[in-house]
């Protein structure tokens, strides 16, 4: 597909207001921030109350326990956030149109908020943007909306750090006060030029409720904490091009230089329902010209979001900068679909000549084949960190309890533990996935259990002290023996219609529980589960189970996984980062990774217990188990009277 293919589609060219009296004033950053602190907590207080006040109208009814406030259990309706204005639904909807309000007490809200992931101090929050590193500080922007624990009102929040995990909140970054992103400031991608300049390139949502690219860029790059932005005067910069619809048209990359020295910046967008990504050339940032090639389309996707393009060395360990290219190098092209909410990628070749990427596997193409994370996790941001010559990823994990559930502790969604990013030389076929290395400083008393024998339908508790934040390492053995020796078993098996860890097989399901109570009424189980075709290939699963994770019932629990390589000569081996509502699975080294939202009434505090368990029928298996119980992150707002 070619740019001039566009113009035969649904045409929707985007012609933006005059440039002159219809933009506000720029905005004086520094001496907003008190205004804008002081109502902003104004605005809170009273949205807060009056969504309070609404659920407890249409709950009839209110009662006070030992632990503080519940609701009752009439229905609460949700509502859409963020269709209309050409965004993906920020709304939970799996649950039931009028889910029966589970009777939240105080203790157990208080206890879901986590110890070490990312969060602001309340409200809401989605995708990370621009992360970079700069004068010692590692740079985190998203999207927040300071007025309420719901979607809406979207701001840049900024914080910063010097190691990943601890965290200082600075004031906002950007706020929506001009005509170009009076509804909302998206998301943006930072790109730090050879002299050291950054300049940031961000969606705004228009008075129109169009979609344009506009820029930004410090206004002090000697300052570390890069506290003032200065939005350019001649914003937007990029409209929405002929057939391109003015809200299927956003969320920036990272630039990297092409062959001909000029900068060149990838966005998300859609013809109909085939998936694209158009590519645009510049040499100041301010002024582009979009290129006849797509990058790459694939058919029946629907709407790419986030997109995020990078190479990935296919020789050495380390990350490799944007605009890296050549031999043994291969770039990664991901997407974060708006139809069914999740971020796909895939491995391919990029020839800057004529601008197109190749996947190695059509099979296994953007929207069709790998994905980055099989739970809860979507719109994810990566960035070369020059600092120690890496490439991390940041992804949002969203709630799955109700909006109502959200409006009552008020706040809503996290960021994962940033990830390191490396291409998978062992298989050959997709990236890994690892926690930085800096989570390891909050590892407190280690428990260790070595060659722990789990016989068919064993369950082995794990005595390590409190369990609600830990890091466990996992390593799984069986008798190779008996696996090759049987012809079929479990064909057709798939992590999210098997039934769950309960669902018993020959050579499954074997693994942890975490955020257990004692009888296990509550749990989450990640394990594997091994199958056997029709032609004795062994195929491994990997797969978290929240069905019976919560007792609630305004909580979606699904299962989640896929499949896993394991190599010859290789044990099964987990990662699981259990952070109270948050747990974060990494099957072999990360080459399967899975995000869950659990929301236990029961196993919480000091009732929350660990297990390894054997379900298999036919085999037995030698676990070896290393938990480390982890201290809480430092995460608090910046003095701005020190730097």
């Amino acid at each position: 597909m070619t740019t001039t293919d566009l113009e035969h589609a649904t045409s929707t060219s985007y012609y933006p207001l005059p440039d002159s009296d219809h933009r506000p004033p720029p905005s004086p950053w520094r001496q907003r921030r008190p205004i804008t602190l002081l109502s902003g907590i104004f605005l809170s207080m009273l949205l807060f109350s009056s969504l309070i006040a609404l659920i407890v109208t249409q709950h009839r009814q209110q009662h006070i326990d030992g632990d503080g406030t519940r609701l009752s259990k009439k229905g609460f309706e949700p509502i859409s956030r963020g269709v209309s204005q050409g965004v993906s639904e920020k709304t939970n909807f799996r649950l039931s149109s009028s889910p029966e309000i589970y009777p939240w007490t105080n203790a157990m809200l208080s206890w879901q908020r986590t110890g070490f992931h990312f969060q602001p101090p309340n409200n809401w929050m989605n995708d990370p943007n621009g992360p970079l590193y700069h004068m010692g500080w590692y740079h985190l922007f998203y999207q927040y909306n300071p007025d309420a624990a719901v979607w809406g009102n979207i701001t840049w929040g900024h914080a910063i750090s010097t190691d990943l995990i601890n965290w200082y909140h600075l004031p906002f970054a950007m706020v929506p006060d001009q005509w170009y992103d009076i509804k909302g400031v998206w998301t943006g991608s930072a790109t730090i030029l050879p002299n050291g300049q950054i300049v940031m390139i961000y969606t705004g949502d228009t008075n129109e409720e169009v979609q344009v690219q506009n820029l930004a860029y410090p206004a002090n790059l000697s300052d570390p904490l890069l506290l003032d932005w200065v939005k350019y005067s001649g914003n937007p910069v990029l409209t929405p091009p002929p057939g391109i619809g003015t809200k299927d048209f956003r969320d920036p990359t990272t630039a990297w230089i092409g062959p001909n020295g000029k900068w060149r910046v990838a966005l998300g967008s859609k013809v109909n329902k085939t998936g694209i990504t158009l590519v645009y050339e510049t040499t100041d940032f301010t002024s582009y010209e979009l290129l006849d090639e797509v990058l790459h389309a694939v058919p029946g996707t629907g709407m790419w979001e986030c997109v995020d393009f990078y190479p990935v060395s296919t020789t050495k360990a380390n990350g490799l900068d944007t605009s890296v290219n050549g031999p043994g190098v291969k770039h990664v092209l991901k997407s974060s679909l708006d139809d069914d909410k999740h971020d796909y990628y895939a491995l391919g070749t990029y020839d800057p000549i004529s601008n197109k990427w190749t996947p190695d596997n059509p099979e296994l193409d953007v929207g069709i084949g790998l994905r980055v994370d099989y739970g809860k996790y979507y719109a994810s941001k990566s960035f070369f960190d020059q600092n120690k010559q890496r490439r991390l990823l940041w992804g949002w994990t969203s709630e799955t309890d109700s909006e109502a559930a959200d409006i009552l502790k008020g706040w809503a969604s996290l960021q994962t533990i940033p990830r390191e990013v490396v291409f998978d030389k062992k298989t050959g076929e997709n990236i890994i996935q690892w926690p930085v290395k800096e989570v390891e400083k909050l590892r407190s008393k280690s428990t260790v259990y070595h060659k722990v024998l789990l016989e068919p339908g064993s369950l082995v508790p794990l005595d390590v002290g409190l369990a609600t934040q830990l890091d466990i390492i996992a390593t799984f053995d069986i008798d190779s023996a008996t696996l090759e020796a049987t012809l079929e078993a479990d064909v057709g098996y798939n992590c999210t219609t098997s039934g769950g860890s309960s669902s018993r097989g020959i050579f499954g399901p074997f693994g942890l529980v975490v955020l257990a109570d004692e009888s296990r009424t509550e749990q989450t189980p990640v394990y594997f589960y091994i199958a056997k075709g029709t032609d004795g290939v062994a195929t491994t699963y990997f797969c978290a189970d929240q069905s019976k994770s919560s007792t609630a019932s305004d909580v979606v629990k699904l299962i989640y996984g896929s499949t896993v390589p394991v190599l010859d000569g290789e044990n099964f081996s987990m990662r699981l980062l259990v952070d109270h509502s948050i747990v974060e699975s990494f099957g072999q080294g990360g080459r399967t990774v899975i995000t869950s939202r659990v929301y236990p009434t029961k196993a919480i505090y000091s009732a929350t217990r660990v297990f390894v368990f054997n379900n298999a029928t036919g085999i037995s298996v030698t676990a070896n188990v290393n938990v480390w119980n982890m201290d809480s992150a430092k995460i608090d707002y910046f003095t701005l009277g020190r730097r």
